[in-house]
Order: C-alpha cells, then sequence, then structure tokens
C-alpha cells in the first residue's frame, strides 16, 4: 500500500506523462511536462512552472535522495533524476509499473487503489501537472456554468479508464470522455472523406466540472489559479441563472423551484452517466476505421454511438 504522500504524487507523474529508462547499473526517471501554450488564462504556463519546481524539489528529493535536474524547453519541461538499479526506490517504482518503461503503457499502480482517500488525492495531483489543462472554451454545451478541466491521455485507453475508476472511487463523476476513436473525433466521415484516414487517432479527453475538480485540484500554481477561477465561475453563473429564470418564472412553485437551486451548482453536476435518466445518443455512420489494428481488441471492428458505450467495454462500469 502507498502510504507516502510524496510517493504518491511522484507515481501520479510518472503515470501520467513519465518514462523509464533502465541501464546496466542506473535508472533514469524522466517526466515530461507540456506547456505548449505559452500564456493561459493571462498566466505564463512557463514561468509558473519554473516557479513551481522550487515546491516539486522540496518534497520529492527528501524522498529520492537526489537532485533533481531540470531542463525547460520552449513546449515542455522535462524533470530528471537517476539512481541506482538495486535501490529501493526505483524497485518499488517498478514493482508499481510492472517493469513497463513509459506512460505509454503504464497502468495506475493496484496499491493506489488500496491506499487512503489523501493518497489517492495525491497520485491525482501528480498525474493532473502533467496531463491536464483548464481555460475558457472548455463549457459544455457553451453554458457559462459548466466550465471543465481536461485530462488529455495519447495512446493508453487503459489509463484513461483506471482514471475515471479513480475519480469514482472519489465520488467524482466523469462528465465525457473524448475517446480518440474513428466514431467519437469523425463521426461523420468528414477527414476520411478528404484522405486524412487515421484523424481520430489522438489523444483521450477525460472531461471533468471544474468545481468538482477543485477536490483534486493541481500544484502547477497557474492551473490552480485558473481552476479556482473558473469553479467560481460555474458557481456565480449558475446562481446567476437560477436567479434568472425564478424572476421569470410563471408561478410561485416554479419560482421557489429555481430560488432552492441556488448554491447547488456541486449537486447538479455531481451525476455519474450511469445516473443520468435519459443520455443522447446520437446515432453516428459506420466508420471505415472501425478495424484498425490501432485499436484496443476489446473495441476493435464494434461501432459506437456514445462515449459511454466504449467505456463500458474498456471498465468504466456502473456502480
Amino acid at each position: 500500500m502507498v502510504d507516502n504522500p510524496e510517493l504518491a504524487y511522484l507515481l501520479g507523474m510518472i503515470a501520467g506523462k513519465g518514462i523509464i529508462k533502465r541501464g546496466e547499473s542506473t535508472t533514469d526517471i524522466l517526466i515530461e511536462i507540456p506547456h505548449k501554450n505559452l500564456i493561459v488564462e493571462g498566466k505564463d504556463a512557463q514561468l509558473s512552472v519554473k516557479a513551481s519546481l522550487d515546491d516539486f524539489r522540496n518534497n520529492i528529493e527528501p524522498l529520492i535522495s537526489v537532485s533533481v535536474r531540470t531542463i525547460q524547453e520552449r513546449t515542455k519541461t522535462i524533470i530528471k533524476f537517476s539512481k541506482p538499479n538495486e535501490d529501493f526506490l526505483i524497485r518499488e517504482i517498478n514493482r508499481h509499473f510492472k517493469n513497463k518503461n513509459t506512460w505509454k503503457e503504464f497502468r495506475i499502480p493496484k496499491d493506489i487503489y488500496l491506499a487512503s482517500t489523501d493518497m489517492k488525492k495525491e497520485f491525482l495531483i501528480g498525474l493532473s501537472d502533467v496531463t491536464a489543462h483548464i481555460g475558457h472554451g472548455g463549457e459544455a454545451y457553451g453554458y457559462s456554468y459548466a466550465h471543465r478541466v481536461f485530462v488529455e491521455i495519447p495512446v493508453n485507453w487503459f489509463l484513461a479508464v483506471d482514471i475515471c475508476n479513480l475519480l469514482a472511487d472519489l465520488d467524482i463523476p466523469v462528465q465525457n470522455i473524448d475517446w480518440g476513436h474513428p466514431n467519437m473525433r469523425d463521426g461523420n466521415l468528414k477527414k476520411y472523406k478528404e484522405g486524412n484516414k487515421n484523424f481520430w487517432n489522438k489523444e483521450h479527453q477525460i472531461k471533468i466540472f471544474a468545481d468538482l475538480y477543485e477536490k483534486i485540484g493541481f500544484r502547477i500554481i497557474h492551473k490552480m489559479e485558473i481552476l479556482k477561477k473558473l469553479a467560481d465561475i460555474n458557481r456565480s453563473e449558475w446562481d446567476k441563472d437560477r436567479r434568472k429564470k425564478a424572476s421569470h418564472a410563471k408561478n410561485e412553485k416554479t419560482k421557489e423551484k429555481f430560488l432552492s437551486q441556488i448554491g447547488t451548482i456541486e449537486q447538479q453536476h455531481k451525476k455519474f452517466y450511469w445516473e443520468v435518466k435519459k443520455l443522447v445518443r446520437k446515432s453516428r455512420p459506420a466508420h471505415p476505421m472501425e478495424k484498425s489494428e490501432l485499436l484496443p481488441a476489446e473495441i476493435r471492428g464494434k461501432h459506437f454511438n456514445h462515449w459511454t458505450e466504449i467505456a463500458e467495454i474498456l471498465g468504466y462500469k456502473p456502480r
């Protein structure tokens, strides 16, 4: 079981964007923190990551007992440390990730699922710092009170499902998963007909409402500041919308209903897909790439009309 918050956070970073390079005598651990959008919501992402690294060092270096090296590039910062192969921490990291080498194939370690709520959160904070982004333009259905966090997982279908299940352990529902699947990313075959047959093969985007994701949060400074800002907007815009609807209500009962919903945005957003009474499942045409070898065997050759159908087959199921 994982009972060290620094280790849980480190494992989350490795799972999200880590590489384990094993040499004859030493192992290198590399973690990539992307910041391809240099200015996000008026925040300088590159400077924010640089400032956050001091906090990272203070937390992680006592755990790993070596200095962390950083390489800061225009679109990413790479964190690196090296230790002997026989070192206890290296052996633990290998055990947790079953001797796999890269975020493309890592799964969430079983010991994280068995850990306390605080350790699960620490793991997700580490993962979020390297995979998640947030900003205006991510509102669900265009509603001003529906800003979301996007956790982006390239390639690794099962890690995406693991994240959903760990969030469920913390009673945090996923609002949507935009799968890198032909039925989801090229549902009308537009790109396929233009000759871009693999346009759909993109990262999976796990979307969670900002006001719910505050329960997890970030260590990267600018991400946490933006999360708080947009979560507060969700709350204030929801309350404004309820007051507006109440003012236009045709009778007192309807007015009271809307007024009673003020301050309840988290309750409104906190719905797992299996708790939604009626999911809108838009029928999509068959896509020639449904049989692509790039898809996991579990879903290859199958047709899907809704993100939940893929999620259930891969393991994110009603509880």
